[in-house]
């Protein structure tokens, strides 16, 4: 009968409680006087557990030391769990020599046997002793006394300090009690050697830490985590039952969870020291015991429950804030899932493949893998030499564990195609593909090709309808994968992939740790709790009296990216940032080695040429200011050309790409100024505060920002968003579905495939006869030029039907986006659901082939428009500051339908009104004549390209769009001269730029191809 909480009056009767508790699972009360403060040992215990489990080695070590067996026993153990070079978590692992004799080898615990075959290691298992010890004195001068310890075979491995809230006090109370009074250097505390883990409780709490360190110890909580879903949040359940840790002593400290953690979780990693020298070669690093947190330990056993009862017929989706740990749960998920048996013995999965889209956490990964799984041959890292033939050699052979980036699995699909008259390599095999951050590159083609490289499925001779069937099957969820993805921040698409229905039929992730619950338990940081914006007004002007027509959109995201380029715009907000970090950045993260400041920031810009241009004025600030403090990287891809100058980022740094995460770690440096990179995945807990100067929507607004929440003990660190560009209301909405819990709504179903194909057929432009054909030379292994040659054929008679018949343009791009629609709608349906439908399998194959083909823009449409705006009067005015503590949580989101995307022709109106509006709403003065002038002179620019000449000459339209994008940047960066605010606008605004100088590309083929 469970005692009440009223009836527990003093933290004695709770400690008396808990103890009984435990011995119903077998645990053996032992008086205290039976400690041994000096080896942190019940000695008799130790002795009882060595004689019953290995009598043979114990008789031979008694006739050699006799009497003093005992005490020789445990100096040897003590001696070893002392050795810096070793733990006590090694030993209870591994055994321990205690001399020079090789089969003089004593193990300290038995694991629980995978399976009851031998009867042997079941009795051994059964003969670990359990124990529990209360009133502890731990020091040589009995002035410290713990209130509970257990033991393991007669070694300590777990502390507890309890305290009862019903006698006014809780967990703080114990972690003050461990901070002020314990002793670090007692040998039950002692790093390595004692304790494994030290928990403060109360009766509603738990907070845990793995090394005492006086004032510097840093706990964590070991929580259930309260409520579900939206109410998710910190600390425990309220259990009218009982006690809010009952927990710990059902689950956490029964004798089969103890040995799970020992053989299965715990750990001991390295950690670079942040105080130690700047030299690479001369760095110190700290160790560390990795226990896992309750949410990590909960989501890897409800996992593998999971998958005794469903085996591979399911996928899982891991909802984690950043914070999480997830590094480390991937690790114990490939670890567990190598050995996982179903109930016959059989292995659940062959190999176990570990994706991730980011190199830096990819070998994040590797390592914390290869921490648990050192055996040669169990894991198999691919890292950026490996080809995708050493790819599909390591999963076809008996290695368990592959570590790659999801870049390079989709090729594996060519490789195993083509195995002579045994098949398919990998068929038969059963994969596990744990998927770290699964967002955009897990939906679509290379989530198709990852599904169809590992299809258990075979080929052999068939006509085009075993091979369309075959196709379709091989898209779909396979009955011999399943897939583990984990994101902070799961799309719709994400959702519908990998989630479960609820019980309303709403698709949720299958575990979930919120970025709320993460906050407010202290291991993330609330970026928007201190966020502060910035309104660029400026006065554009038209320098020419000419007033054409051009798209509205377009010319209004060309001018914000020229305005963003603007020397003017980019000095005045160069000083802005450098004199805030120095005001207010610079004062946090104090070293007190050092007394210097370890503050880092993130300048986030719109593009390539923004950030070289904000590097540039950085630096020429700091030198004009002789600011001696404060250095600077860059971090942007490829070559960026201004002024006729060629940049790199590391022509700019001075050392390799490879290095600038690690640089800037350094004390040297302390602004990164990015484009596109470090917005995703980047982990540098000293970065405090983030100038945003570029659009941030969604998904990519969460994952930008998250970059700052990382906590950076012992400091308290806060951070701050400077932000030149959105509104904070918006981003704010950006973060609600992904505060609490994330809900799908809605799904996709055949019914909207189909009328996509409906609205296709509508338009009378595809000849199902021509599809019929074109399948049977799309589905064969081998062509030959004459089956190009009618490939090329049917494209060209689409591309004619569509373009010289009475369709206006804008009926054309109405079909040419409706056939991009169906495809995208077609792919995604095959991942989730059996749609067998031959028919639309041959009309997707013939889209995907005609669209290549399809070139719909009006050769009329032409505009120049250069030298024809100017801007000036460049003022930054602050719009406000919010340090909002009450977060909203909008869970539901909604996959797009048919009904809901639009197909109509961009607005075009004149370039006056674009600019009026632009004026309207910046507060600034374009002048419309030099707008239309600045973007007829970028056309001549392009004209001048003879990159793009070659383009034209050897390409078609269609490809040549492709290279005339990619120079568009090039052209506004050389013309910049001319109107500098304009075409800064443009290079901040892709979407617009690329709308816009669209306009006049197929003019520009034309006239290259002629030349």
């Amino acid at each position: 009968m469970r005692s009440s909480k009223s009836s527990i009056n003093e933290r004695y009767e709770y400690q008396q409680y808990i103890i009984k508790q435990l011995e119903k699972d077998g645990y053996v009360e032992r008086d205290s006087k039976h400690f041994d403060k000096y080896s942190a040992m019940d000695p008799d215990l130790l002795l009882k557990f060595l004689t019953q489990t290995q009598p043979k080695v114990m008789s031979e070590l008694k006739k050699m030391y006799g009497a003093d067996l005992k005490t020789f026993i445990v100096n040897s153990i003590n001696k070893a769990a002392t050795d810096k070079n070793n733990s006590i978590l090694n030993l209870l692992k591994n055994g321990v020599y205690v001399d020079n004799n090789p089969n003089h080898k004593l193990k300290l615990l038995y694991n629980k046997p995978a399976t009851d075959y031998n009867p042997d290691l079941i009795k051994k298992y059964k003969a670990n002793i359990f124990s529990v010890m209360q009133e502890v004195w731990v020091d040589k001068d009995n002035k410290e006394r713990v209130d509970l310890v257990i033991f393991i075979n007669g070694i300590a491995i777990i502390s507890i300090e309890l305290k009862s809230n019903t006698q006014g006090q809780n967990f703080k109370d114990a972690i003050k009690q461990y901070k002020k009074e314990r002793n670090p250097k007692d040998r039950i505390f002692l790093f390595k050697a004692g304790c494994l883990v030290n928990f403060a409780m109360d009766l509603e709490q738990v907070y845990m830490t793995t090394k005492l360190d006086k004032d510097k110890t840093y706990f964590i909580p070991f929580n259930r985590g309260k409520g579900h879903g939206v109410d998710s949040g910190a600390g425990n359940p309220i259990d009218k039952d009982g006690f809010g840790v009952r927990y710990m002593w059902e689950d956490i400290l029964t004798k089969d969870t103890l040995l799970e953690l020992i053989e299965k979780f715990i750990f001991i990693q390295k950690k670079e020291d942040k105080d130690s020298s700047s030299n690479y070669s001369k760095r110190k690093y700290k160790e560390q015991i990795i226990f896992p947190r309750y949410h990590q330990l909960d989501a890897i056993r409800k996992i593998l429950a999971d998958l005794k009862i469903n085996h591979t017929s399911q996928n899982y989706l891991i909802e984690h804030s950043a914070g999480s740990g997830k590094t480390n749960t991937i690790a114990w998920l490939a670890s567990r899932l190598v050995s996982l048996h179903d109930d016959e013995n059989n292995n659940i999965f062959d190999n176990i493949i570990v994706m991730t889209d980011r190199v830096v956490v990819d070998r994040q990964l590797q390592n914390a893998i290869l921490r648990l799984k050192e055996a040669a041959g169990v894991v198999k890292v691919m890292d950026d030499k490996c080809t995708s033939a050493d790819l599909a050699a390591a999963l076809s052979s008996n290695t368990k564990i592959v570590v790659t980036t999801i870049q390079k699995f989709p090729y594996v699909l060519d490789i195993i195609k083509d195995n002579g008259s045994n098949g398919p390599i990998l068929k038969g095999k059963k994969f596990a593909v744990i998927i770290d951050e699964a967002h955009s590159s897990t939906a679509g083609k290379n989530m198709l090709a990852v599904s169809q490289t590992l299809s258990a499925s075979g080929e052999s001779d068939e006509d085009v309808q075993d091979i369309l069937t075959n196709q379709i099957q091989k898209s779909g969820k396979q009955p011999n994968v399943s897939m583990f993805a984990f994101t902070a921040t799961p799309k719709e698409t994400t959702l519908r992939l990998f989630g479960r229905p609820d019980k309303n039929g709403d698709y949720v992730a299958f575990h979930l740790y919120s970025m709320k619950q993460a906050i407010e338990e202290g291991f993330i940081l609330d970026v928007l709790a201190n966020y502060t914006t910035y309104k660029t007004i400026y006065k554009l002007n038209k320098n020419i009296v000419d007033d054409p027509t051009i798209p509205a959109n377009d010319a209004k995201r060309q001018i914000a990216r020229y305005i963003d380029l603007h020397d003017d715009n980019i000095t005045q907000r160069t000083k802005i940032i450098i004199e805030h970090f120095i005001q207010n950045v610079q004062k946090e993260l104090i070293n007190k080695n050092t007394n210097m400041s370890e503050a880092k920031a993130m300048v986030v810009t719109a593009s390539r040429q923004a950030a070289v241009k904000y590097k540039q004025a950085f630096d020429k600030y700091i030198r004009e200011h002789r600011i001696n403090n404060i250095k600077t990287l860059v971090a942007f891809s490829g070559t960026v050309t201004i002024d006729g100058h060629d940049y790199t980022e590391a022509s700019i740094n001075g050392f390799s790409e490879e290095n600038t995460a690690k640089e800037f770690d350094q004390p040297t440096y302390q602004i990164l100024i990015v484009a596109n990179k470090y917005q995703v995945g980047f982990d540098q807990p000293k970065l405090v505060a983030m100038y945003i100067m570029k659009k941030l929507h969604g998904v990519n607004a969460v994952q930008t920002l998250s970059r700052l929440n990382r906590v950076y003990y012992p400091y308290k660190k806060v951070p701050v968003v400077i932000d030149f560009v959105n509104d904070y209301k918006d981003i704010e909405k950006d973060f609600r579905p992904f505060y609490t819990t994330t809900i799908l709504a809605n799904t996709i179903n055949p019914q909207t495939i189909y009328r996509l194909n409906e609205k296709i057929d509508g338009y009378y432009i595809l000849d199902p006869l021509d599809i019929d054909n074109a399948n049977q030379i799309l589905l064969k292994k081998q062509k030959d030029f004459r089956d190009k040659q009618h490939l090329t054929f049917y494209g060209q008679k689409v591309q004619s039907a569509l373009t010289k018949g009475n369709l206006s343009v804008n009926d054309q791009k109405d079909f040419v986006k409706l056939l991009w629609h169906f495809c995208r709608y077609y792919e995604f349906l095959l991942q989730i659901s059996m749609l067998e439908d031959l028919e639309l399998q041959k009309k997707y194959n013939f889209i995907v082939y005609v669209l290549n083909y399809i070139d719909v823009r009006n050769d009329d449409v032409s505009y120049d428009l250069t030298g024809k705006l100017s801007a000036t009067d460049f003022i930054q005015e602050n719009t406000g500051h919010y340090e909002v503590k009450h977060k909203i949580s909008d869970p539901i989101v909604k996959l797009p339908v048919v009904d809901d995307t639009s197909f109509t022709e961009p607005t075009k109106k004149r370039l006056s009104e674009i600019i009026e509006e632009i004026n309207s709403k910046t507060g600034a003065n374009f002048d419309k004549d030099v707008v239309t002038k600045s973007l007829m002179q970028v056309k001549d620019i392009m004209l001048k390209n003879q990159d793009l000449k070659e383009s034209a000459k050897n390409n078609s339209a269609t490809d040549f769009e492709l290279a005339y994008n990619e120079k568009t940047d090039d052209a506004l960066i050389k013309g910049i001269s001319q109107n500098k605010t304009f075409f800064t606008y443009l290079l901040n605004t892709p979407e617009v730029k690329k709308e816009v100088l669209g306009i006049f590309a197929t003019e520009v083929y034309k006239a290259l191809k002629e030349s």
